[in-house]
């Protein structure tokens, strides 16, 4: 029997869930780019740092308690993200990309065309935006032309939140800082999953890949590079800092649960079986990340295949979470000029470490079902 806050939590989680029809008995989760499960490590380091609740910021015995649990998860962060330089704690990947925009000292501001949506809204109208292929990978020539330019910050994500596809980083970093410019890289997708690329500044946060949310990193090559604002952090960031969340990030971070070996496996399955059953796989020929699949029915609606997934039991998302529960069209999408037909009918299917041949299957079952619907009614 549930009460209280329990109770009120429960009731909230069925009533989203819901007692539909023919709907599975356990869901599948194949949402992971948007959130990931907490994992049992980083619950179990984030309430076993909860009773070292102290600011860490205070002088007294209580306050130093807890600065060294901050301090010993900040260095479990940089050594498990192979990171020799500063670390800077952040409420996620969003602010950290904010630290980095409004406070690098170069006076330009471009980025990749692919870009999360806080890029853009962080550097403002106005600025310039380096596109893409058709294939979602940066037009290095367009890059060339902003360097010359005169020195920027550069921001272009290693991994995208959409389609998984992987920027050729360790390429363009070094044309990047001999224009002496700075490279700022969105790694909310790819830290604790790929190497990360040298960059001047990474975003990167915890709820992507097994920590809590609310918890991000500013990783910063040198701290000569960004203005400081006083308070915390080195005086780079202001506000109590929350050690529990940096202990269940760093906890998260040390389990290193991601087997890419057999999530590309697992990868290929989706996009063998949606191929073989009327779907496409977008930017298939691009590097992708094994966590990330992008597919689309073409002509079909991806509102209604998001309804039909999650009455069956199946969660996954139209792309980006800032953007698909609005159900905005994809930008990404745009960008890279994939046809309108092919955008109204994408998903993003994203892989944890629990994701199994059987989820996949399960998916590529009610894909079939639903493609089969959709070809009736256009006959």
């Amino acid at each position: 029997m549930r009460s209280g806050v329990a109770s009120y939590i429960g009731v909230a989680v069925d009533e989203a869930i819901g007692s539909y029809p023919g709907k599975m008995t356990q869901r599948i989760y194949l949402d992971h780019a948007a959130t990931t499960p907490i994992l049992p490590e980083a619950r179990a380091a984030m309430a076993e740092a909860m009773e070292r609740w102290a600011n860490p910021s205070s002088p007294h015995a209580e306050g130093r308690a807890s600065r060294s649990l901050l301090e010993q998860a900040r260095k479990t962060i940089a050594e498990m993200l192979g990171w020799r330089h500063d670390v800077i704690f952040t409420s996620g990947a969003s602010e950290s990309v904010e630290i980095a925009v409004k406070r690098a000292k170069v006076a330009g501001r471009a980025y990749g065309a692919t870009e999360h949506p806080i890029v853009g809204h962080a550097m403002g109208p106005g600025t310039r935006v380096i596109p893409v292929g058709h294939d979602g990978l940066i037009d290095e020539h367009a890059l060339d032309a902003v360097l010359a330019d005169g020195p920027a910050l550069i921001a272009i994500q290693q991994v995208n939140n959409e389609t998984g596809v992987i920027q050729p980083l360790d390429r363009i970093a070094p044309k990047i800082r001999e224009a002496g410019s700075l490279l700022l890289a969105d790694c909310a997708q790819s830290a604790g999953k790929l190497v990360l690329p040298d960059a001047d500044f990474i975003a990167a946060c915890g709820h992507k890949l097994g920590g809590p949310p609310g918890i991000g990193v500013l990783l910063v090559k040198d701290l000569a590079t960004l203005e400081a604002v006083g308070g915390q952090e080195q005086g780079y960031r202001r506000g109590t800092q929350d050690a529990p969340a940096a202990a269940a990030f760093a906890a998260a971070l040390a389990a290193r649960p991601y087997q890419m070996e057999r999530l590309a496996a697992l990868r290929r399955r989706l996009d063998e079986g949606v191929e073989a059953r009327g779907g496409i796989v977008i930017a298939k020929d691009a590097p992708r990340i094994p966590t990330i699949g992008a597919i689309s029915l073409p002509g079909a609606s991806n509102a209604s295949m998001l309804v039909q997934f999650d009455l069956a039991g199946i969660a996954v998302s139209a792309g980006s979470a800032c953007s698909s529960g609005k159900m905005k069209k994809s930008e990404v999408l745009a960008a890279m000029g994939v046809r309108q037909e092919v955008a109204d009918g994408f998903l993003r299917i994203s892989f944890g470490p629990s994701t199994s041949e059987a989820d996949i299957d399960a998916f590529l079952g009610e894909w079939q079902r639903i493609a089969g619907r959709a070809s009736a009614r256009a006959a």
